[in-house]
Order: structure tokens, then sequence, then C-alpha cells
């Protein structure tokens, strides 16, 4: 696996989205624990099909305190490292996979792209 090393950060300032986030159950192949709010979260997230490997390095900020289940879903902001190509990626709608490892646990969408 590789986090796209070979794109250059073009900007120090990073990209920030608010989406909403899809946890698959654990019966779909999905977490067998809950992820804990307020915790930084940095699965990977896979903008290419199940058998891309490179992956872009994003945090997804869950509401302190919130305990996101396995099947639950939240709109939520992600900050993403600005690396060449990533904002491209990133307009309304767009649907991405989140995983943990080679692991699909969750799906995202973009709802909005901060300028």
């Amino acid at each position: 696996y590789s986090f796209n090393d070979n794109l250059d950060v073009i900007d120090d300032k990073p990209i920030k989205i608010t989406a909403k986030v899809s946890l698959f159950k654990t019966e779909e192949g999905g977490r067998h624990t809950p992820v804990v709010g307020g915790v930084a979260f940095r699965p990977n997230h896979n903008f290419g099909s199940a058998e891309n490997r490179n992956f872009y390095i994003g945090q997804i900020n869950f509401e302190k305190d919130d305990l996101v289940k396995p099947g639950e879903e939240r709109t939520v902001e992600i900050v993403f490292l600005n690396v060449g190509g990533l904002r491209e990626l990133l307009r309304i709608g767009t649907e991405w996979r989140i995983q943990e490892g080679p692991t699909l646990i969750a799906m995202g969408e973009v709802l909005k792209v901060e300028t």
C-alpha cells in the first residue's frame, strides 16, 4: 500500500470538506468496534476501485464523545493533506472508499468543499 508518495504536497494549507461517512455493519465486513469521536481517526481514503492501492491522508473529525457504531452514518469534517490531484477528486457528490488497511469499513460522500 502506498500513500501517493509520487504526489507532492502542493500547499501547506490542508483541504477541508464536509462529508457523509457511512460505516459498514460488522456483518458486511466493517469494523467490530465503534469509532470514538474526539480522537484522531485517520483511515485510508481510496478514490479508486477496490484494486487501487494509492491512498490519501485525511483525518475524519467525529464529534467529541460521539460513539459511531458499525452501521451508522454521520456528517463530519474531514481534513486532507493537500497533495497534487486531490482537489480535483473532491467535488460535491463524489463517493469514495474508506479503508483500514485492505479492509473496506465505510463509504464517504462529499457534501461541501471549503475554499
